[in-house]
């Protein structure tokens, strides 16, 4: 069966930021979800296809291996799409979280470990550094467990009450139709339970601000764009919970030197018009530093030559692009009397038609 583009499958844009297609999947979610669809054998299906592409598209390294090689490079990566319902709502039980009740492995507990959030930073590079890789130290300031309460949120040697609403699940529930709808307990905010006695240190927030210093390595090829990320650097768990993810974003800088057009690069060389008609061995820039670069007899303005394995290196592959030489042939604005006369006997002999010689101011007094 061949598979949909995942983002015609959200109906999203390419470009669609994370919080577009969290509501684009719980939206596709509500609508296939086999709990009210039992009379619908093609709802499961659909749900499972908006699953897998939920799957893909909120996560950063799977999302960048998507765009850039299709269902292949994730086959090639090890993901084999959708792994049952077991694995979405442990996955994504926040999602279904709001508006669907029912069996226990479909709704978390409120004291149940839950992962930190992902955190994003955005760092600048030069072109160089994308190209060939580089390793930086970049400084970020994150929430972490307070060292005083733990992560509890409560003063040493006191505990949080029950929440008296929700009776501690976190969730209230009220009935809609042919099915309930649970929502978070506006009380507790879903925790199932009232800190009564906040951590001094922290107050009550169970995290507190720290700067850390982070070493960054980027492999050669990287472009705008790109994502890198770092387990574990992101914001602390809830209740015990495995802290989040950073991902750090790249933008690369443009070069004066070099254009990059995906994993090849352009260089412009000038050469003369004796050096274009005869040929000449000219000093080109490479990324391994200056080279020479022959350039053939009879070259034309605005050639094309193409240096094969000279370019940037494959991100996700193997080997790397081309560097391409483009030829730009100068044409002298002025010229010196000598140079005028060469240039109209290449006229007498090419039988071309030119401009007689204007004399000058001086030229006319001598005359």
């Amino acid at each position: 069966m061949i598979k949909r583009d995942y983002y015609e499958v959200l109906e999203v844009e390419r470009n669609a930021d994370s919080a577009t297609i969290k509501k684009a999947y719980r939206k596709k979610a509500y609508q296939f979800h086999p709990d009210h669809n039992s009379d619908n054998p093609e709802a499961e299906e659909k749900f499972k296809e908006a699953s897998e592409a939920y799957e893909v598209l909120h996560d950063g390294e799977k999302r960048d291996l998507y765009d850039r090689y299709g269902h292949d490079g994730l086959k090639r990566s090890g993901f084999s799409g959708f792994h049952g319902f077991e694995d979405i709502f442990s996955s994504f039980g926040d999602i279904f979280e709001d508006f669907f009740t029912g069996s226990g492995r479909r709704s978390r507990s409120p004291n149940q470990p839950a992962k930190g959030p992902d955190l994003r930073f955005d760092l600048e590079i030069e072109f160089m550094e994308a190209a060939r890789g580089m390793e930086k130290e970049i400084q970020i300031e994150k929430m972490v467990y307070c060292k005083r309460c733990g992560g509890t949120r409560s003063e040493p040697g006191s505990k949080p009450d029950v929440c008296g609403m929700c009776q501690g699940s976190g969730r209230v529930t009220r009935s809609q139709g042919f099915f309930s709808l649970a929502t978070a307990c506006p009380e507790c905010r879903g925790e199932g339970m009232r800190i009564t006695d906040p951590c001094k240190d922290c107050k009550g927030q169970g995290a507190v601000p720290e700067k850390k210093k982070l070493a960054v390595k980027t492999p050669a090829g990287v472009d705008t764009g790109s994502r890198l990320r770092l387990r574990g650097e992101g914001g602390p768990g809830q209740n015990g919970g495995p802290p989040g993810d950073l991902y750090v974003v790249l933008h690369v800088k443009d070069s004066d030197v070099f254009q990059r057009h995906e994993d090849d690069i352009v260089v412009t060389a000038e050469v003369s018009i004796a050096q274009a008609v005869l040929g000449a061995d000219i000093t080109i820039p490479t990324l391994e530093g200056e080279d020479t670069f022959s350039v053939p007899t009879g070259s034309q303005p605005e050639t094309l030559h193409r240096l094969s394995g000279r370019g940037i290196a494959r991100l996700h592959g193997y080997g790397r692009g081309d560097l391409i030489v483009r030829l730009l042939v100068k044409v002298p604005t002025k010229v010196s009397k000598e140079e005028e006369e060469l240039y109209r006997k290449l006229a007498e002999l090419d039988d071309s038609s030119v401009r007689p010689h204007h004399k000058g101011f001086f030229e006319k007094l001598r005359g």
